[in-house]
């Protein structure tokens, strides 16, 4: 997508105008009149940003105002007047015009503008793809953030054994993601047309826990007034997800070993046998190898359970995909809130960083919903953080100068003009520390 249009009719204002634009590395397009505007409009596509002389031959600067907004109100359009047209000006702006300019004008005067638009159309357009991200099935499963090795692996890992029957094993702390990473190997297998049934066995009672996995019958107990099919049945041909399998009874660990062992099961109060095709995947937040050791998990389920063992970092192990996780969260949560997702400044990026996340990445989460509704990043409970930092004094300034460069890399969708500005640096300073740091430009772009 073309940033900005500019339309004038005027060759040597062009020309002044396309340096200053290369100069601030600002992608744009320049045209003579309206009509040849309106014409690569129709043909590629909307810009970010118009930006048009009133007096034109032809088709006026407002009557281009006029088209272009009947179809899309939301584009930011500015107007460049002259003395005389200044009433005019102020007419376009009530009818939807983002800004206009005086001539003559300075090109920095221009420059700003143009910014301030993209920035804001930019926003405009990710919560657009957002809403319609949300509202699409997503067939290759949830976006897994983060470029850490860690992560990387555990993307290449889910690639690898998604599309297979395997059971998997998730282990990882509470609110790093356990199913995300189930409901992505769903969406990524051949069982995606099929049911996702997700169960957590440390919020079911003891004495309906049975009753919750396999259903039951009218009458199978009291209280049992009509059928009801369970967990296992409603995923038939899907994925079942056991979350915090340590928390189920081992009366109920015995009698779901022999249920995967022997792929299929009877409803309490049945003894008729049901066929069962599910894959199953087990999340837990403790070793389970060593409570089976210590008879507080069955030995012989862990093993049936653990085919493929996916290990989930904590975010605090993780810190350098918090610039990147939380610009995502924060675009989701003005998308839900009806909100505008203004940036975060360099000032709160540090207290993210030094935040140690008992809480993961649903804590992370939950700060940018904050974020998006009050305005601004509130106080971090670090009342738990109490062990000190391994790393030294230089990572952990090296770790906060790529996350911050990051962050301006984000915010700015790699356009370095704009980075250098944000983190207020020489180009070769900017460059020299994305090599080190292994940051590509390019990686921030805009689809």
């Amino acid at each position: 997508m073309c940033d900005v249009f500019f339309i004038d009719d005027e060759s040597d204002i062009r020309i002044a105008i396309e340096q200053s634009f290369e100069l601030e590395d600002i992608n744009a397009r320049f045209f003579s009149s309206a009509e040849d505007a309106l014409l690569a409009i129709k043909q590629d596509g909307l810009p970010k940003v118009i930006v048009t002389d009133i007096c034109l031959p032809g088709v006026s600067g407002e009557n281009l105002l006029t088209t272009v907004m009947h179809q899309h109100d939301d584009i930011p359009i500015i107007l460049i007047t002259g003395h005389g047209d200044i009433s005019m000006a102020v007419n376009a702006m009530h009818n939807g015009a983002y800004d206009f300019i005086e001539k003559p004008f300075p090109p920095e005067r221009l420059i700003e503008t143009v910014n301030r638009a993209i920035e804001k159309q930019t926003l405009v357009l990710e919560n657009q793809q957002l809403k319609r991200n949300l509202k699409a099935s997503q067939i290759l499963g949830p976006r897994i953030i983060g470029d850490t090795a860690s992560i990387q692996q555990l993307r290449d890992t889910i690639t690898h054994v998604a599309d297979t029957d395997a059971n998997i094993l998730l282990f990882g702390e509470t609110g790093t993601g356990k199913e995300l990473v189930a409901r992505s190997l769903h969406e990524q297998s051949q069982r995606r047309e099929h049911n996702f049934v997700a169960i957590n066995c440390g919020a079911v009672p003891e004495n309906l826990i049975e009753s919750e996995l396999y259903g039951h019958e009218k009458g199978a107990f009291t209280g049992a007034e009509s059928r009801r099919i369970g967990k296992l049945e409603h995923a038939q041909g899907g994925t079942l997800f056991l979350d915090e399998i340590e928390s189920m009874p081992i009366q109920a660990q015995i009698r779901l070993l022999r249920v995967l062992q022997e792929r299929h099961f009877e409803r309490v109060g049945s003894n008729e046998l049901h066929a069962l095709d599910i894959r199953v995947i087990a999340a837990t937040k403790v070793d389970l190898k060593l409570a089976a050791q210590q008879g507080t998990f069955r030995q012989d389920l862990y093993y049936r359970l653990n085919i493929v063992t996916l290990d989930l970092p904590p975010l605090r192990e993780r810190k350098e995909d918090i610039p990147a996780l939380f610009h995502h969260f924060l675009l989701v949560a003005a998308s839900r809130y009806g909100k505008a997702a203004t940036s975060l400044p360099a000032s709160d990026l540090a207290t993210l960083l030094s935040h140690d996340w008992p809480g993961n990445v649903r804590e992370l989460r939950n700060a940018a919903e904050r974020f998006v509704l009050l305005g601004k990043l509130m106080q971090l409970n670090d009342s738990t953080n109490t062990a000190p930092s391994s790393a030294g004094l230089a990572e952990q300034v090296a770790e906060f100068e790529r996350s911050a460069i990051e962050q301006a890399l984000i915010e700015c969708e790699g356009r370095i003009n704009d980075t250098m500005s944000v983190l207020q640096v020489a180009r070769k300073t900017l460059y020299d520390k994305m090599q080190r740091y292994g940051l590509d430009k390019d990686n921030y772009k805009a689809d």
